[in-house]
Order: structure tokens, then sequence, then C-alpha cells
């Protein structure tokens, strides 16, 4: 399993009043993936840009997919420039994957079964996984997790110790703040000119 895998999982699993929003998982999906394939030394932070190294294959596909998409050509990319194009529509290349390895549901759909989005909650290998790394209090887990606002009421975790970890973790911080600012001004826009309609 990996670091998204397991967020995802979490994401979904975790009760909240509101479930976490598409755009910001995928953002801290995003981020997951850098901190694995930091992990897996397939990439380098240098002064906020992602260096690669070898391409490797790590056994899982999205992961894999993620490395073969860093840019490798100077001045390479800022972590934040990643978030955003990696992300784009990453939570539900997450779902797809994790619903047709049957980890969501307990059974793997068929390439032409009808998708089954809110079907019921299996005790799967991969959701066990993620709950073992949640309640073990993970630092990166339980950091991206709060970024999404993911309840926890547990004291924070330590920081993790390597710093081009940190500086994803805050990246995503930094984004997914950013995206919940246009959704928020963007509702405010929306409100405002339906009141200019409404007005006699």
């Amino acid at each position: 399993m990996t670091t998204p895998q397991d967020l995802f999982l979490v994401s979904l699993d975790i009760p909240r009043e509101q479930p976490v929003e598409q755009g910001d998982l995928s953002l801290a999906l995003a981020g997951a993936e850098l901190i694995d394939l930091l992990g897996a030394r397939a990439l380098t932070l240098e002064e906020g840009r992602i260096v690669p190294g070898p391409v490797l294959t790590t056994g899982d596909r999205l992961l894999d997919e993620a490395g073969a998409a860093l840019v490798r050509q100077e001045p390479y990319e800022t972590v934040e420039d990643w978030l955003w194009r990696r992300g784009q529509g990453l939570a539900t290349a997450y779902r797809d994957v994790l619903e047709s390895d049957g980890q969501l549901t307990g059974r793997r759909r068929h390439w032409l079964a009808l998708r089954d989005r809110d079907g019921p909650k299996a005790d799967t290998p991969a959701r066990r996984h993620a709950a073992d790394r949640w309640w073990s209090h993970e630092p990166v887990l339980a950091g991206l997790a709060s970024t999404l606002g993911v309840p926890d009421d547990r004291p924070a975790p330590p920081e993790p110790e390597d710093e081009a970890v940190v500086t994803v973790l805050v990246a995503v911080g930094d984004a997914v703040t950013e995206l919940v600012a246009v959704r928020e001004r963007r509702r405010i826009e929306n409100v405002a000119f339906d009141n200019i309609w409404r007005a006699p």
C-alpha cells in the first residue's frame, strides 16, 4: 500500500460532518505521491524544485505513473506546480483503482459492471492497512489528513524529520488553502449574481 492510497481511505473512512472536497483531496494525493517517490529515491528537492532521479518501478501503477510524469528538463518543476498539474482528477483515479481492485467493496469490479460508488464499506486489506497507519499516528499521513480537515482529537504528531517531506506538507497545506479561498470567492460571487437577478 502507498501513502496516497492510505490517505484516500482515511479521508473516506474517518467520520466527519462534510465529505472531503475532491479538489482538496486530489492536491493532497499528489503531495502524498511526491513523499513516496522521495522515500523511494526517485527524486530529490532542491530549493523547492523537483529534481527527478532514475525512473523506478514501485509496483504501484499510479505511483509509477507519477514518477513517469516528473518534468525531466531544467529548470524542473516546483512542488506547487506539481500539485496543481498532477492533482487534476487524481482523487477519481485513486477511487477507480481501489474500486477495481476490490479494496472498497471487497470484490473486484468487472470492467463492464456499473459503478457502485456508494457501496458498502468492506474490511479489506487496504482499509486495514490505512486504519493501522492512521491509529499509529504516523506523522506523514496525519499531516496530510490534517490538511484535509480529517478530525483527530489526539495531540499533533511530531514533525517528520526529513526536511523535503516537510516542504511537501507545507506546499500541500498552502495549495489546499488557496483552493478553499477560490471556492469561497466563487460562492460569494454567485450569491451576489443571484441577488442582482432577484432585485426588483
